[in-house]
Protein backbone atom coordinates (compact mmCIF):
# COMPACT_ATOMS: atom_id res chain seq x y z
CA UNK A 1 0.00 0.00 0.00
CA UNK A 2 1.21 3.48 -0.85
CA UNK A 3 -0.25 6.33 1.20
CA UNK A 4 -0.69 9.87 -0.17
CA UNK A 5 2.69 11.55 -0.57
CA UNK A 6 4.67 8.30 -0.25
CA UNK A 7 7.15 7.04 -2.85
CA UNK A 8 8.48 3.52 -3.31
CA UNK A 9 12.18 2.80 -3.68
CA UNK A 10 13.42 1.99 -7.18
CA UNK A 11 12.47 -1.59 -8.03
CA UNK A 12 11.70 -3.81 -11.03
CA UNK A 13 8.86 -6.12 -12.10
CA UNK A 14 10.52 -8.56 -14.53
CA UNK A 15 7.37 -10.64 -15.10
CA UNK A 16 3.94 -9.85 -16.55
CA UNK A 17 1.20 -9.60 -13.95
CA UNK A 18 -2.44 -9.05 -13.19
CA UNK A 19 -3.07 -6.16 -10.81
CA UNK A 20 -6.11 -6.33 -8.52
CA UNK A 21 -7.29 -2.92 -7.29
CA UNK A 22 -8.11 -2.78 -3.57
CA UNK A 23 -8.04 1.04 -3.46
CA UNK A 24 -7.03 3.65 -6.01
CA UNK A 25 -5.19 6.94 -5.99
CA UNK A 26 -3.41 8.89 -8.69
CA UNK A 27 0.29 8.13 -9.01
CA UNK A 28 3.32 9.00 -11.09
CA UNK A 29 5.78 6.31 -12.17
CA UNK A 30 9.39 7.44 -12.73
CA UNK A 31 12.32 5.60 -14.25
CA UNK A 32 15.51 5.12 -12.22
CA UNK A 33 16.78 8.51 -13.48
CA UNK A 34 13.64 10.40 -12.40
CA UNK A 35 12.02 10.73 -15.84
CA UNK A 36 8.22 10.38 -15.86
CA UNK A 37 7.10 7.08 -17.38
CA UNK A 38 3.40 7.35 -16.54
CA UNK A 39 1.11 9.87 -14.86
CA UNK A 40 -2.22 8.22 -13.99
CA UNK A 41 -3.95 11.61 -14.06
CA UNK A 42 -3.42 11.67 -17.84
CA UNK A 43 -4.77 8.16 -18.46
CA UNK A 44 -8.50 8.94 -18.46
CA UNK A 45 -10.81 6.96 -16.21
CA UNK A 46 -9.38 5.47 -13.03
CA UNK A 47 -9.90 1.76 -12.48
CA UNK A 48 -12.67 0.85 -10.07
CA UNK A 49 -12.08 -0.98 -6.81
CA UNK A 50 -12.32 -4.70 -7.47
CA UNK A 51 -11.15 -4.46 -11.07
CA UNK A 52 -8.19 -6.28 -12.57
CA UNK A 53 -5.59 -4.77 -14.88
CA UNK A 54 -3.05 -6.55 -17.08
CA UNK A 55 0.52 -5.23 -16.78
CA UNK A 56 3.61 -6.22 -18.69
CA UNK A 57 7.08 -6.37 -17.17
CA UNK A 58 8.41 -3.03 -15.90
CA UNK A 59 12.02 -1.84 -15.93
CA UNK A 60 13.59 -0.16 -12.89
CA UNK A 61 11.14 2.45 -11.59
CA UNK A 62 9.65 4.09 -8.52
CA UNK A 63 6.08 5.25 -7.93
CA UNK A 64 4.77 8.27 -6.03
CA UNK A 65 1.21 8.55 -4.75
CA UNK A 66 0.17 12.05 -5.86
CA UNK A 67 -3.49 11.57 -4.95
CA UNK A 68 -5.46 11.93 -1.75
CA UNK A 69 -6.26 8.24 -1.07
CA UNK A 70 -4.29 5.08 -0.41
CA UNK A 71 -3.09 3.22 -3.51
CA UNK A 72 -3.42 -0.48 -2.72
CA UNK A 73 -2.81 -2.97 -5.50
CA UNK A 74 -2.19 -6.72 -5.33
CA UNK A 75 0.11 -7.94 -8.11
CA UNK A 76 0.02 -11.57 -9.23
CA UNK A 77 3.11 -12.22 -11.34
CA UNK A 78 3.26 -14.87 -14.05
CA UNK A 79 6.80 -16.12 -13.72
CA UNK A 80 6.26 -19.08 -16.08
CA UNK A 81 5.65 -16.52 -18.85
CA UNK A 82 9.03 -14.89 -18.27
CA UNK A 83 11.89 -15.34 -20.72
CA UNK A 84 14.02 -18.38 -19.90
CA UNK A 85 16.89 -16.12 -18.82
CA UNK A 86 14.74 -14.76 -15.95
CA UNK A 87 13.22 -18.03 -14.76
CA UNK A 88 14.32 -19.42 -11.44
CA UNK A 89 14.78 -23.06 -10.60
Amino acid sequence: MLRPGETTPVHVHPWPSVLYVLSWSDFVRYDADGNVLLDSRKQGNAPTVGSAIWAGPLPPHRASNVGTSDLHIVAIEFKSMAPASLRMG
